[in-house]
């Protein structure tokens, strides 16, 4: 089948546009985002009224908080990320399955005993809780099921302090699925009435790596965000995944065929606002990544983060735009054009407050156009409004 590539104008917000959109969400665009944590659990709100097609390729190497203890005993990707990402999508009206919803938001208290934890889990398991009790059937049995895999499996010395009861749930998934995640979040996305596409972009149990300007190793995710530990004090020289953190030697980690077919079937992509390094580089490492990106013929845009983000130490726009790109293309198998991996650059400069330089005539000579379009508003200042974000990444696809 030939493809033509062909260009139209548009107006930013294109209402008419947006107006379809919201007439038909079920209808919607295939818009496709690279990202991790929750810097992107409003605009996926946002989403959900416009498309229920969106694509959420998640970094599945956290390793700090109750995911660290999780991945120490089960020797598995990340789930913490993913469980926030479905969440953010899952349908909250009584039409949906708000029950589920509040069951997986629900963290175990961090200060009671091991006892009385363990206890709890069992009353989960007996159907006995009341959030358990309030999931209606069949799905509170899925749920108590899950629960039953993840405590039988369990290590005796499991610490449940501060967990969260959904990635409990996803945890016994994957372990009854043959230490296979895909199958536990489709059949959760069913349950909570998902309106998108949550995947993580590599299945394995992979660590991220970031080797600083002055030499220090960082082995695990959690030591570069500055969140759980010190803010890096020297900038990041490269970043990369290893198989095992306490011997930090890079990996080769090809992407499934089955995110290279989510890829392809984009109509947009977004590398948004987060955390640069351990959310939106981190999803680029897996090989194969950034050809996947080349073959898709549809606009590719960089949102950049606004606010401070303590992984972006003495960079601004412009060397977040050479450095995504320069992640992209080692994914690819070939050489690729700058057209092929990264369109737009997404700005406000009226109101947006910047962690570093703009350097926008450097990032237009590179061959990447900047689109200068209202982001902020008066309630969202000085970050990102997602409904204003939503826009105009809907009036491009």
């Amino acid at each position: 089948m030939p493809i033509v590539r062909i260009t139209r104008s548009v107006s930013i917000p294109d209402r008419f546009r947006l107006a379809r959109f919201r007439r038909a969400p079920e209808l919607g665009p295939h818009v496709l985002f690279f990202s991790g944590g929750t810097a992107l659990r409003s605009l996926s709100q946002e989403l959900v009224g416009y498309t229920h097609n969106s694509v959420h390729l998640i970094t599945p190497f956290d390793s700090g908080g109750s995911s660290a203890e999780i991945r120490k005993a089960f020797g598995m990707l990340a789930v913490g990320d993913l469980r926030n990402r479905l969440m953010a999508l899952a349908d909250r009206s009584m039409t949906g399955n708000p029950q589920i919803f509040e069951l997986f938001a629900t963290r175990l208290p961090k200060d009671a005993d091991h006892d009385a934890l363990f206890a709890r889990l069992n009353r989960m398991i007996a159907g006995k809780d009341h959030l358990v009790a309030a999931v209606p059937d069949p799905m509170r049995k899925i749920v108590r099921n899950h629960l039953r895999y993840f405590a039988e499996a369990m290590p005796e010395d499991f610490d449940l302090r501060g967990a969260s009861i959904g990635n409990l749930i996803l945890t016994g998934g994957y372990v009854n699925n043959n230490r296979q995640i895909d199958p536990v979040i489709y059949l959760f996305s069913k349950l909570a009435e998902v309106r998108g596409t949550v995947r993580p972009v590599s299945g394995r149990d992979l660590h991220l790596v970031a080797e600083l300007e002055d030499g220090t190793v960082l082995a695990g995710q959690h030591l570069l965000t500055g969140k759980e530990t010190a803010p890096i004090a020297s900038p990041v020289k490269r970043v990369y995944l290893s198989q095992d953190a306490r011997r930090p030697e890079p990996a080769r980690a090809p992407i499934r065929r089955k995110i290279r077919d989510l890829v392809h079937g984009a109509d947009l992509i977004c590398y948004p606002m987060g955390s640069f390094y351990s959310s939106l580089v981190a999803n680029l490492l897996p090989h194969g990544v950034g050809q996947a990106v080349a073959d898709t013929p549809c606009p590719k845009v960089y949102v950049p983060n606004m606010g401070k983000d303590p992984e972006q130490l003495g960079m601004g726009v412009f060397n977040c735009v050479s450095t995504l790109l320069r992640y992209l293309q080692a994914g690819c198998d070939g050489p690729a054009t700058r057209e092929d991996l990264l369109n737009f650059v997404l700005v406000d400069t009226a109101r947006g407050v910047y962690p570093g330089p703009l350097e926008l005539d450097k990032v237009r000579r590179y061959g990447v156009e900047v689109i200068d379009a209202p982001l902020v508003s008066d309630a969202s200042a000085p970050l990102i409004d997602s409904a204003l974000l939503a826009e105009v990444l809907l009036s491009l696809v």
